[in-house]
């Protein structure tokens, strides 16, 4: 017996210790979760109750890439990291429903909806029950919020029962995972289809996962002067991770204020400090253009220091593009952190 196998039979075993110890009649839940709703672009299978769900306006999620799951583990071969903001969705459908039935719904409503296929699979040689451990249930359904109810057998005289909260299982397991686009984004969905814990309870369930890539709310941090004159001495520059300009612009947003009102006390209490305010960006677009766009931005925060009162004399502006980067503008979180203000001592 494999590994894998006896994992799945030791998880069917504490499944089966959990519904006889559920030995008072239980009931499945009739009504949706409080406070969940469908998401937007993607309605429910009819019939089904949205039995948990949670909602955070940012986070990371880890999706499968083109590759799968890996061939020697039970795990994604090559993760994806992915940011935004998040929906998690727990659906039970109706008693006698096919997991086939349900994923064949779900993919034909996301395909008509133009739905792009990164990976699926749709049987164990196609790597769904890795994919089923490689969803790692636990860390999934953390923050969920659930219905009341269980998930009671579905055989006559019966009394097993078996919890709710992310009873997915590795049996005539189903995933689909890919991009839709939807008023201009590009939104990243996983979606994985079994049977409800063990087949007496004759229901399917699905877990879905949508990342909506968007803006991250700005203006929440700031670095404060001593932290500034603590990175100066250390390192002899430090990012100022509070300075913001809309895409492609040079003009301070007045969310900067409270970055710039520390700066000014860093100036003040170090009057022989003299700096550089270094403008830097990703690496997309021209090099020549991001070069105007940098300097732009480093002249902007010096013009907005000598308005408030800082001589003149004590800063230089300098733009230099994408030429140092601190992470590789592979991805749009590399990107983001490549795009920046420094101040370097002189």
């Amino acid at each position: 017996m494999t590994h894998l196998a006896r994992t799945a039979r030791a998880a069917l075993a504490f499944c089966l210790t959990l519904s006889f110890a559920a030995a008072a009649l239980a009931a499945a839940p009739k009504a949706d979760v409080s406070g969940g709703a469908d998401h937007p672009v993607l309605k429910r299978f009819t019939g089904s109750v949205l039995a948990g769900y949670a909602q955070q306006d940012w986070d990371q999620r880890s999706f499968p890439d083109a590759s799968g799951v890996s061939k020697s583990e039970s795990k994604f071969a090559s993760p994806v990291q992915l940011e935004g903001k998040v929906t998690r969705l727990f659906y039970v459908s109706p008693v006698g429903k096919s997991p086939l039935e349900v994923f064949r719904n779900y993919q034909q409503a996301l395909n008509g909806a133009g739905f792009k296929t990164t990976w699926q699979c749709e049987s164990e040689a196609q790597g769904c029950t890795k994919a089923y451990f490689a969803l790692n249930g636990y860390e999934r359904a953390k923050g969920m919020a659930w219905a009341a109810g269980d998930l009671p057998s579905a055989e006559p005289g019966s009394r097993s029962a078996w919890p709710l909260a992310m009873s997915i299982s590795h049996d005539q397991a189903r995933m689909l995972v890919g991009t839709l686009q939807n008023a201009g984004r590009s939104l990243h969905l996983l979606l994985f289809t079994s049977v409800a814990s063990v087949a007496e309870t004759q229901r399917a369930v699905t877990y879905i996962e949508i990342v909506e890539p968007k803006a991250m709310t700005t203006g929440q941090v700031t670095v404060d002067a001593k932290a500034m004159a603590s990175g100066l001495l250390a390192e002899g520059h430090i990012a100022l991770t509070g300075l913001y300009f809309d895409t492609g612009k040079t003009e301070l947003k007045p969310e900067s204020q409270a970055q710039l009102d520390a700066m000014l006390a860093l100036l003040k209490t170090q009057p022989a400090l003299k700096a550089y305010i270094v403008g830097h960006t990703d690496n997309v677009g021209s090099f020549d253009a991001n070069e105007k766009l940098s300097q732009g931005r480093a002249q902007a925060v010096v013009a907005a220091l000598v308005k408030a009162g800082v001589d003149a004399k004590r800063l230089q502006a300098k733009g230099v593009a994408s030429l140092v980067p601190v992470a590789a503008n592979a991805d749009d979180a590399g990107r983001a952190r490549n795009r920046r203000v420094e101040l370097v001592a002189q």
